[in-house]
């Protein structure tokens, strides 16, 4: 059993701090924000993450997991820290990396015995050596020579199905020149290690790529089939037909070969946009990512448009938009498709009856520069009533299986722009809808 201090207590570090607390290691999560501790000691989750409330519950009945803004009595009781902190994107593109360095100098100040660092932060190659550069400035400050290792240990978590993907992963990876690193890590994650999960030992450096690669290349394959789709639509082929043929050939795989309105969250475009700035940076550019970003971008804006060469002039038109998470099964609206969506209609005179299923309170201040022109409801038929067109943006599991005849009998005019290609055709216009989806 390992002891462990998680900094941080925001999504990857609350998930993190949960999941290794169910592996059976004793976690110690801490924030600088007394106001969220306290709501986390009462078992009441800041973030929309299915399922993760009930491994938060148990592990704290079972003492396990508990939460502190104390980091110097934490860190006493750990001999693992995992930096879990934001890198919020800088005005260039590239990671800020203030809380990480903040986090790093404030371990540096506190540890007492040999103690692995793990920077579980998504964060520019070169990091961890600064980490540990840092470490040992405050090291020198105290005038000591403690020992500690410095690791990269990235997170793959899908927002949605983070708690699955962290107890279940298709590879642990462990960035570390340390030997005694890489066997305190494997007593971390032992669960995983006994289960046979697939462990990848990297240098520090090439565990920091692993993860911007790995984001890098899902979102290059999104964009792909998004062009595939646009083209589609234009030559009279159907993207779902051709995906599916693409997905059966093993060397493609079938997973993000879905189009829609572009990829959006807190990964992706941070991350694309990192990478393509680290190439800026040691003059190696990253044409493919650099495209891959301007195409996302258009892709947004492409939707948009579509609905308004359908529908015509969109003053005082009324348009239901269900959906504004930029993935199910979340309350997060960072880069969404919908934002570009809801703006773009907005500015052309629409008006904007918008339901999601958890992201109302966020979009409530991620749209308030058009607040005049929405109008939040309350349910999806709520949303769709009175509406000139009917626009599914997120392919929340409740809106597969609208009535659509109660969905045609609401609308004024019988218009559905599906831009996630959750119905098929044909079942829409028999419902007497005129329907819209992406590359058919």
């Amino acid at each position: 059993m390992a002891k462990i201090t998680i900094v941080g207590t925001g999504y990857v570090g609350s998930v993190s701090g949960a999941c290794l607390a169910d592996f059976g290691n004793q976690v110690i999560c801490v924030d600088n924000n007394a106001e969220k501790i306290e709501a986390l000691k009462n078992g009441i989750i800041p973030i929309y993450e299915p399922g993760l409330d009930v491994v938060v519950q148990r592990n704290m009945s079972c003492g396990r997991l508990s939460f502190t803004i104390d980091l110097a009595s934490a860190i006493m009781q750990s001999n693992v820290v995992f930096i879990a902190v934001g890198t919020p994107p800088a005005e260039d593109g590239s990671a800020d990396l203030v809380h990480v360095e903040s986090a790093s100098r404030q371990i540096g100040s506190l540890i007492a015995a040999y103690t692995v660092i793990v920077n579980k932060s998504t964060v520019p190659i070169g990091t961890g050596r600064k980490v540990e550069g840092w470490v040992k400035e405050e090291l020198v400050k105290r005038g000591t020579n403690i020992e500690f290792d410095v690791v990269s240990n990235p997170e793959f978590l899908r927002e949605g199905s983070a708690v699955y993907d962290f107890t279940h992963p298709d590879r642990v990876v462990i960035g570390s020149s340390s030997e005694r690193a890489l066997n305190v890590m494997k007593e971390v994650y032992r669960s995983l290690y006994l289960n046979e999960t697939p462990y990848i030992e990297t240098s520090l450096e090439s565990a920091e790529m692993i993860k911007y690669a790995s984001n890098a290349f899902l979102a290059v394959k999104i964009t792909f089939i998004n062009e595939i789709a646009n083209l589609c639509e234009k030559t009279g082929a159907n993207v779902k037909d051709v995906a599916r043929a693409m997905g059966k050939d093993a060397r493609i795989g079938s997973k993000f070969l879905h189009p829609g309105p572009g990829y959006g969250g807190s990964c992706f475009p941070k991350d694309t946009r990192a990478l393509a700035t680290i190439g800026r940076e040691h003059n190696e550019f990253q044409n493919i990512v650099e495209k891959t970003i301007e195409v996302n971008e258009y892709q947004k804006i492409r939707a948009a448009k579509n609905i308004e060469k359908v529908l015509g002039a969109l003053k005082n038109k009324k348009i239901a938009i269900l959906g504004l998470a930029f993935k199910p099964n979340t309350d997060d609206m960072r880069e969404s498709p919908s934002i570009t969506i809801c703006e773009y209609l907005a500015g052309c005179g629409a008006v904007l009856r918008l339901y999601d299923p958890a992201a109302m309170k966020e979009a409530q201040w991620r749209l308030a520069s058009i607040k005049n022109s929405i109008y939040f409801a309350a349910n999806e038929y709520d949303a769709i009533q009175g509406a000139h067109a009917l626009v599914i943006a997120t392919e929340w599991n409740q809106f597969r299986n609208l009535d659509l005849g109660r969905v045609k009998e609401l609308l004024v005019e019988p218009y559905f722009f599906d831009l996630r290609n959750i119905y098929k055709p044909e079942e829409a216009e028999s419902a007497g809808l005129h329907y819209t989806g992406i590359g058919k």
